[in-house]
């Protein structure tokens, strides 16, 4: 059986190439709104980042996906965010990498 092409993405904090499925999307509206993009589908500008809490942490820090999504992102979304790859990251160490 032919083995299926692994989509990847590039984290735009560590600069990895993973996997899709290991990484999140952050999604900024049109109209300006950012949010979390679980299933990947939503319209607009994408980044990508690893679910990685001191990734996360890094991006909250160096403001970095302010810059990507030239948006103003506050506190209460990255905590959201950093709350959001903690659990993630869990749930692979308990199930493994399929959701």
């Amino acid at each position: 059986m032919k083995q299926r092409k692994i989509p990847l993405r590039k984290c735009v904090v560590s600069g990895d190439m993973k996997p899709k499925k290991e990484m999140i999307r952050i999604v900024r509206s049109k109209e300006g709104d950012v949010a979390i993009d679980p299933t990947g589908k939503m319209p607009g500008r994408g980044a990508y980042i690893s679910i990685e809490p001191k990734v996360v942490q890094k991006a909250w820090d160096k403001q970095i996906l302010n810059r990507h999504l030239e948006a103003d992102l506050t506190d209460d979304f990255y905590q959201e965010l950093l709350d959001y790859v903690s659990h993630q990251k869990a749930r692979q160490e308990l199930f493994g990498n399929d959701k």
